[in-house]
């Protein structure tokens, strides 16, 4: 790991770039936010470490009261568990013999659950955890309209759970049924019906295996672009959230039912860019380029610059088109919001979180590149 690009206790405008920068104090309002619409609740707060892999934040998380974590991969879970954080749902498949001994290893260390959508992979996942003693609980994902991974009727669910069931070594904890299309539907009235076709076919699952005598202990789902849908349903017990914490330029294009942006929660990641060239009157170039930001979703904004957009990337750089109306100085620093955070942050080993413009912290992005 390359050094940190800030010192405790500096001037946001002494950090080096391009970096990461966390408003502290945002962040903390988000995750208290969070907290608090299920204040009352029997819903549970699972928030996905896959936004910010970073073990300080999943801490910061539980202190506030989540139970546990979601990672997708047996490498962030790994990393989670080392950073302390005792309940964990990898909320993918875990497939091959490498992955599945892993998984069944850190069971010996953690609470740890899985998720299945296939007959044979119940029974590899058996095999593993005798192996090795442990104890899984396992989850069966059904496709509720993301048309991902998971099966795709009751039927299907109620079979893989009867095989969990009868296991000596897996113990069947419930339904794995996340919306993840669903969480950038723009408009607030098409988010909406997408939760509320999950929440019937999740519910018909439920009626279908208690008459099978199965007991389904949790419906874990939900999203950063729709879990107020899934508190509503009142058929989901536990929200695996993520990118509250952070908030992006993709989701700052989500409407509330009045046809706004959704303000929930604020900004709390920017990446810290420098102008290091400005060749003439209508651009300017940052040192913020595909290295250090992802565009699957779109180009990131600048925060404050109205009338000012980051037009194009190439490996190491960044064009602004500036129009003309506005000159940057060379050495210039300027925040951008990222237009997907979760790749984002993948591509940092560090995050400089700030208050009061200046270094409070540094942390690691502890799980950067756990993607086996």
């Amino acid at each position: 790991m390359i050094s940190a690009p800030a010192r405790i206790g500096s001037h946001v405008c002494e950090v080096d770039t391009p970096a990461l920068l966390v408003e502290l104090d945002a962040l903390e309002r988000n995750i208290a936010r969070m907290q608090d619409r299920i204040a009352g609740t029997r819903l549970r707060l699972r928030p996905h470490a896959k936004t910010h892999k970073s073990t300080a934040i999943a801490n910061l998380q539980l202190a506030a009261g989540a139970v546990g974590v979601c990672c997708q991969k047996v490498s962030e879970a790994e990393i989670m568990v080392d950073g302390g954080i005792g309940d964990v749902l990898i909320s993918n498949e875990v497939v091959g013999a490498a992955k599945l001994d892993r998984a069944a290893a850190l069971a010996r260390r953690a609470k740890i659950a899985v998720c299945v959508d296939d007959s044979e992979n119940v029974e590899q996942l058996a095999a593993a955890a005798e192996k090795f003693g442990a104890n899984i609980d396992v989850l069966v994902e059904l496709d509720v309209g993301a048309n991902r991974c998971g099966v795709g009727t009751p039927a299907e669910v109620v079979r893989l759970a009867a095989a969990i069931a009868r296991s000596r070594s897996l113990r069947f904890a419930g339904l794995q049924a996340y919306h993840g299309s669903a969480q950038h539907l723009r408009a607030h009235a098409d988010r909406r019906r997408a939760i509320a076709g999950a929440a019937d076919k999740v519910s018909d699952t439920l009626d279908l295996l208690r008459r099978n005598g199965l007991e389904c202990g949790i419906v874990s789902g939900a999203g950063t672009g729709t879990f107020e849908f899934e508190i509503a349903s009142g058929v989901y017990d536990e929200l695996q959230v993520g990118s509250y914490v952070f908030m992006d330029a993709d989701y700052g294009r989500n409407e509330d039912r009045d046809g706004g942006p959704v303000s929930e929660f604020e900004n709390s990641l920017f990446l810290l860019t420098t102008v290091m060239s400005t060749p003439a009157a209508d651009r300017a170039i940052v040192d913020a380029g595909l290295k250090a930001l992802s565009v699957d979703s779109g180009m990131p904004l600048l925060a404050g610059c109205d009338g000012i957009s980051y037009a194009r990337a190439a490996d190491e750089h960044g064009r602004l088109d500036i129009g003309g109306n506005q000159r940057f100085k060379l050495g210039e620093k300027i925040r951008l919001i990222p237009g997907h955070c979760d790749p984002t942050v993948n591509l940092h080993d560090w995050f400089v979180g700030i208050r009061n413009e200046h270094v409070e912290c540094v942390w690691p992005v502890s799980a950067r590149g756990a993607v086996f």
